[in-house]
């Protein structure tokens, strides 16, 4: 029966990584480069985003071309050791700009890192994106800003997009409902990563001053109660093996309960992190773009 049962789940597994290889060698934004072009070429950027009088550190891909172009803000989790460059080099290829700034306090941001504070600095890079100097500077359409966030920074966009209708679109990857996951009786499995992931990367805040601040607002930071503010928006939630994926179930749910009807919903059978499932996350986000947004970008 074991035998039987390994058999079963290495054949799905091998056909679902075929699938997604063969998916993606269609993709072009994801299997070849964009052609060149001489006079607005694709470059990478380190723009200083400030955020309440802090200076945040931030990586700009844009992408070639005149523009102006559509952008995406990409919001790494907590403390960011998985940033999802691929997925930045990816967007980049298929004509977005992709910005993915670091809170306040991680990764050389001036600052002290909080959940707050990280609410505040996810809002300030959209107002970045908006800024005339910066529209023109990086061949911004500020009209086209799409949120994508992993984890914690799931999370984030979420909240700046509840709180911004003109975001276009949001894309929620694995993302971590930081508020009830902190009063649950399963807490207790995440202070491991509190104390190995903010003592030696997060700036000014301890272990036990983030979980103190997630319990005390853990009726604000919920993102089902974001459903009306998204609900007029396309949005995309995927799902791993982990501790988030019966919330993201609960928020793909609500939003249809609530009338949403462009809502994505993808599943993979793979770690937080996405480990062995780049590729497949790839395909899931650009396929989302270039279905949901393409049109409004040509």
């Amino acid at each position: 029966m074991q035998i039987r049962t390994w058999l079963r789940l290495t054949v799905t597994f091998t056909l679902f990584a075929t699938v997604a290889v063969s998916s993606a060698q269609q993709i072009p934004a994801i299997a070849q480069d964009s052609p060149p072009d001489k006079e607005f070429p694709a470059s990478t950027e380190a723009p200083d985003i400030t955020s309440h009088g802090v200076r945040l550190n931030a990586v700009f891909y844009l992408a070639s071309g005149r523009g102006p172009n559509p952008v995406v803000l990409l919001m790494h989790g907590f403390p960011g050791n998985e940033q999802n460059m691929d997925l930045a080099y990816a967007i980049r290829r298929l004509g977005w700009n992709v910005l993915v700034p670091h809170y306040r306090g991680s990764w050389g941001s001036q600052g002290t890192f909080s959940f707050a504070n990280s609410i505040d600095d996810t809002q300030s890079a959209i107002q970045f994106l908006r800024e005339a100097e910066n529209v023109k500077t990086y061949r911004i359409d500020p009209k086209r800003i799409v949120v994508i966030g992993h984890s914690m920074g799931g999370f984030m966009v979420a909240y700046a997009a509840a709180h911004d209708p003109q975001v276009l679109g949001v894309a929620m990857i694995s993302a971590w409902n930081i508020g009830p996951s902190m009063v649950r009786q399963s807490a207790k499995e995440r202070l491991p990563t509190f104390v190995v992931a903010a003592a030696p990367r997060l700036s000014g805040t301890t272990p036990d001053g983030l979980v103190a601040e997630a319990r005390q607002n853990s009726e604000n930071w919920d993102y089902l109660k974001f459903v009306q503010g998204l609900k007029s928006r396309p949005i995309l939630i995927t799902e791993s093996i982990d501790r988030n994926v019966d919330d993201n179930k609960a928020l793909a749910q609500a939003l249809r309960k609530a009338g949403n009807p462009n809502v994505s919903e993808s599943e993979m059978q793979t770690d937080h992190s996405y480990a062995d499932h780049r590729i497949a996350l790839q395909v899931a986000v650009i396929n989302w773009l270039e279905t949901t947004f393409m049109q409004k970008t040509q």
